[in-house]
C-alpha cells in the first residue's frame, strides 16, 4: 500500500464507500427486477417456464405486466444493504488484511477482504431475500416487502427469514471473492497493457471507463462459479426441499450449473457494471 492508499483510509472514506456501494448496488438491483422475476419463476417452476421467452409470456398473459416488477422493495432495500456492508467493509477489511499479511501476495488480501465483508452483508440481505423470493414465485403470497414481512414472520417465525442464509453464503461468498478478485486484477491489466498509462495520468472518463470494463467481466465470472447456489437458494425458499441436500437432489447436479445460467448472465454482467460505475462515480464526486 502507498502512502496516498493509507491516508484514505478514514471514518469518512469508509463512509462515503458503504453509502457508494448502498446507492450502486440499491438501483442497479431495482432497474433489473423484470430480469430478476423471469430468474427466479425459471428456478422455481423449471418445467412450466422452459426458456426466457415462455416464461416471459406466461407470465404477462396469467398476471399481467404488472408481474415484472414483483418484489422489487426487496431488491431495492435488501440489496442495498447489501452492497453498502459489502463495498464499504470490503475496504475496511482490506486495509486491515494489507497491513497484516504484507508479504503475502494481493489475491489472498482480494480473496479474504471479500469473504469477510460477505459474511456480513449477506446477514443484512438474508430477510430481504427471503420475502422478496415468495413474492416473485407465489402469486398468493403478498404483494411487496411490507405485507410480506409480517406474513412470513407469522407462518415460519424468524427462521423463515434465514431459511436460505447457508446457500445464500455459498452463492455469494465465492461470488464476492471472484467478482472482487477479478475486478482488481482486469483493472491493473488494462492500465498497465490497454491504457498503458498510470490511473493516476487518466481523466475521469477513462477511469471509469476501465472500472465499467473490468465490473462486466467480474460479473460475469462470478455468475457463473455462485449459479448452482442462486438455484439451491430459490428452491429452498420456495419449500420445493426442505434440506441442502434434498435440493440438491431435486434439482439435479447438472442443472445446479446450467438452469437459468444465460438469464442470469444477461442479468449479473450488466448489473455489476452498472454497480461498479456508480459506486466509482459517487467516490469521485466525494472529492475520494
Amino acid at each position: 500500500m502507498d502512502r496516498r492508499i493509507c491516508e484514505e483510509l478514514t471514518p469518512r472514506y469508509y463512509a462515503l464507500c458503504a453509502i457508494g456501494g448502498m446507492l450502486s448496488a440499491g438501483t442497479t438491483h431495482l432497474a433489473i427486477t423484470p430480469l430478476d422475476v423471469l430468474k427466479v419463476n425459471m428456478q422455481v417452476h423449471p418445467i412450466k417456464y422452459y426458456s426466457i421467452s415462455s416464461c416471459f409470456t406466461t407470465l404477462l398473459r396469467e398476471q399481467g405486466p404488472s408481474v415484472l416488477w414483483k418484489g422489487w422493495t426487496g431488491k431495492f432495500f435488501g440489496y442495498g444493504a447489501q452492497g453498502g456492508c459489502r463495498f464499504g467493509l470490503y475496504e475496511y477489511f482490506k486495509g486491515v488484511y494489507s497491513n497484516v499479511l504484507v508479504d503475502q501476495h494481493k489475491s489472498l488480501v482480494f480473496f479474504l477482504s471479500s469473504a469477510s465483508a460477505e459474511v456480513f452483508a449477506n446477514v443484512a440481505l438474508c430477510p430481504f431475500e427471503a420475502v422478496k423470493v415468495r413474492v416473485q414465485a407465489q402469486p398468493c403470497f403478498a404483494k411487496g416487502l411490507f405485507d410480506g414481512f409480517p406474513k412470513l414472520y407469522a407462518s415460519e417465525g424468524t427462521r423463515g427469514f434465514y431459511r436460505g442464509l447457508i446457500p445464500l453464503l455459498g452463492r455469494n461468498i465465492p461470488f464476492s471473492m471472484v467478482m472482487f478478485s477479478t475486478f482488481e486484477h482486469s483493472v491493473d491489466f488494462l492500465y498497465q497493457n490497454v491504457v498503458k498509462r498510470k490511473k493516476e495520468d487518466c481523466s475521469i472518463g477513462q477511469q471509469l471507463g476501465v472500472t465499467c470494463l473490468a465490473g462486466y467481466a467480474a460479473g460475469s465470472v462470478g455468475s457463473f462459479v455462485s449459479n448452482p447456489a442462486d438455484n439451491i437458494v430459490s428452491s429452498l425458499y420456495n419449500r420445493k426441499a426442505d434440506s441442502l441436500a434434498l435440493a440438491i437432489r431435486h434439482i439435479g447436479l447438472a442443472n445446479l450449473f446450467t438452469r437459468s445460467l444465460p438469464i442470469r448472465m444477461l442479468l449479473v454482467g450488466p448489473s455489476i457494471t452498472l454497480q461498479w460505475f456508480f459506486y466509482d462515480t459517487i467516490k469521485v464526486l466525494g472529492g475520494l
